[in-house]
């Protein structure tokens, strides 16, 4: 019968171990050697770390604003040509008529006037036909033309981000993983192309196969991808050295598993990012081989090529460049806005240095 007034013998965990020293199997943590996580890799624990990021989005007004306008333009770009217009063909009875807005005729403004002559009558387009944008030279909607012109830039947006994500993303975590020669003969081929601009690259390619968007995409592929290979390759050489992938590898997991199931994960944020920073820079190669003539050809429409054929005419009317230019402006605006704020919600401590 034990004595109530006796306390039992606590032993503590770490008896006989040297101070300072973890048991077997256990780990002190300290500030020192605290494993790194990212917004990302929290998110896959849980809803939280997503959560996170959107609050961080939306809390970024400029990058609210720029989804917005991408939004609307997106809209527009998908809607518009859908829709016929009275200037969907070609009639040099309307060439170059105004812009006219309804609504804002009564006040004034828009209302298809030129010199204070009424053009539409002069033309005799039919009473309640309206040419928000005005016509071109042969007399088509600029505005359904201008938004068919934007198909062409969001398209190549598109493929600039696949490129990116799917070129230049596994290059560069393979470059960084494997690391030694591998690493070396992938930089220098990096290194040669890096050498060239990007706008040199894909102009001689268009000029060597012919203009069109097909040359254009490939042109891309040829150099779009540098900057997203450098940015994944310094990724992957800071995460292969954690302690995660060291437990992947000594439980005998594939270097392609650890590469696109464990370290792909982890650093989506600034993958993400950079791919959205390179959209601009392809549409604006677009559009200025479109403006220059090697890009889309007639009668398709592109951004780049109505300001080439307004530019022609632009002190008589400089409607016709001053709408696509706006339009294109605001296009890499938005994107550019959007990527910032990604940026800054995938890393928080972008937003405690900037505030």
């Amino acid at each position: 019968m034990t004595d109530p007034n006796v306390q039992p013998d606590r032993i503590a965990p770490t008896t006989a171990l040297d101070p300072g020293i973890a048991p077997e199997g256990l780990r002190l943590v300290s500030d020192a050697n605290r494993p790194a996580t990212s917004v990302i890799a929290a998110g896959r624990s849980g809803k939280g770390g997503l959560h996170d990021i959107v609050r961080r989005f939306r809390r970024n007004w400029p990058a609210m604003v720029g989804l917005a306008v991408l939004a609307v333009i997106v809209l527009l770009a998908i809607v518009v040509p859908f829709f016929p217009t009275a200037g969907d063909t070609a009639n040099v009875a309307y060439r170059f008529l105004p812009p006219k807005v309804p609504g804002l005729e009564v006040l004034g403004i828009l209302n298809g006037t030129r010199d204070g002559v009424d053009q539409y009558a002069k033309a005799d387009v039919p009473a309640g036909t309206y040419f928000l944008f005005g016509t071109d030279d042969l007399g088509r909607d600029l505005f359904e033309r201008v938004w068919s012109g934007t198909r062409v830039s969001l398209l190549v947006a598109v493929i600039a981000f696949a490129i990116d994500v799917v070129i230049g993303m596994t290059y560069g975590l393979v470059s960084g993983y494997f690391g030694g020669r591998i690493d070396g003969g992938m930089q220098r081929i990096v290194e040669v192309l890096s050498g060239i601009p990007q706008l040199v690259i894909v102009t001689l390619f268009v000029v060597a196969v012919g203009p069109g968007i097909g040359a254009i995409v490939f042109g891309l592929l040829l150099s779009n991808w540098l900057a997203m290979s450098r940015v994944a390759r310094a990724q992957a050489l800071r995460q292969k050295g954690e302690e995660y992938v060291l437990a992947s590898r000594t439980l005998g997991a594939r270097n392609g598993h650890i590469v696109f199931v464990e370290i792909l994960p982890n650093i989506l944020g600034p993958i993400v990012t950079m791919s959205m920073f390179s959209i601009p820079a392809a549409i604006f190669t677009e559009s200025y081989l479109s403006f220059v003539g090697l890009g889309v050809q007639a009668p398709m429409a592109s951004l780049g090529s109505l300001v080439s054929i307004g530019y022609k005419s632009f002190l008589s009317y400089p409607s016709l460049v001053i709408i696509p230019v706006v339009v294109l402006g605001l296009l890499m605006v938005a994107f550019t806005l959007v990527a910032d704020g990604l940026k800054e919600a995938t890393d928080p401590r972008l937003i405690s240095r900037r505030g």
